[in-house]
Formats: C-alpha cells, structure tokens, sequence
C-alpha cells in the first residue's frame, strides 16, 4: 500500500460518519503513524473541501512525514526508530515536502486545522517534530495544546499501567 491509501481510507469512513453526525460532534486521533495520518486526513478533508470535525488528536507524531529534529539522535539509546524502509515504501515516488502530505510544512493548511492536542513523551523520537508541529499550529492561530511527559518514550500509553499513561488518557478525554 502506498500513499495516499490510508488517508482515502479515513475520508470514507469521515464522509460516512457525516451522513450521521455533525463536523463538530466528531474527534479524530491517532498515535504514531496514525497520528501523522490524522493530520494528512485534515489536510485531505481541507483539499476536498470537507467540513472539519471538532478537534483532532496528534499523539506520539507529528504532522511532517519527513520525522526531523534532533530527538531522533538522543531517543536511539531508549527505543527503536520505525523501520525506515517501510516509510520509504508507503511514500514511495511522493513528495514529502506536499501540504497533504507533511501539513506542518503549509501555513495556508495549518492556519484552517481544528483545535489540536499533541502528546510525546522526552525520551520519543518524535518529539523534536512534535514540538515544531506544536508551534506551526500556534504560529498559524490554531487551537494547540500540547503535552509531554518527562523521560517516557514513543506510544508511552500504549502500557496503561503506567500512572504517566493515566494521566496522558485523562488529558485526552477531558
């Protein structure tokens, strides 16, 4: 599967939920790959000109397909990196640098994104693009809150034994 696949995948099942549901009853959130699809698919609805939900959720991700910053170097030592070649793969012959692709990188398409909670942790490769992720938004006027917890990795809450993930699931449902 390649690009743009999963965000088509998430535009039908958002224009299925709309036959039910109005724009800002509905919250869309991913983790890791999934939240860097939550910002494509808002980038896509944006394209499409599709009315955007409520809020989103950009967990242990950020909304650049290219995953830079200096995090990527510190985190090594505390956890793998994604496999590299299955991101080659899926963004095969696509330029990373699109606003459909990496939003972060497209004022124009930030500025119209919904209010927006980004969780990491410090020890997570993705937090460098997190944080910047973070600021673009709130450069662009957006609704941004973002929340990182100290010395935890990608996908913490992944163990919800964790008292750091408790609290990581209290902010997402407040």
């Amino acid at each position: 599967t390649i690009w743009p696949a999963a965000t088509e995948d998430v535009t039908k099942v958002y224009r299925a939920l709309l036959k039910s549901y109005k724009p800002q009853d509905i919250g869309i959130f991913g983790c890791s790959a999934g939240g860097l699809l939550t910002a494509e698919a808002i980038a896509w609805f944006i394209h499409e000109k599709l009315p955007l939900p409520g809020a989103i959720g950009i967990f242990c991700a950020s909304g650049d397909a290219r995953w830079g910053g200096d995090s990527q170097s510190f985190a090594r030592p505390f956890q793998a990196l994604p496999p590299r070649e299955d991101v080659r793969a899926y963004f095969k012959g696509v330029d990373r640098s699109d606003p459909l692709v990496s939003p972060t990188l497209s004022p124009t398409t930030l500025k119209q994104f919904p209010a927006t909670l980004l969780i990491t942790g410090t020890r997570a490769f993705e937090m460098s693009a997190t944080v910047n992720t973070h600021r673009e938004l709130v450069k662009a006027g957006v609704d941004a809150d973002l929340h990182m917890w100290d010395g935890l990795g990608h996908a913490f809450f992944y163990d919800p034994a964790l008292p750091e993930s408790r609290e990581a699931f209290d902010v997402m449902t407040a």
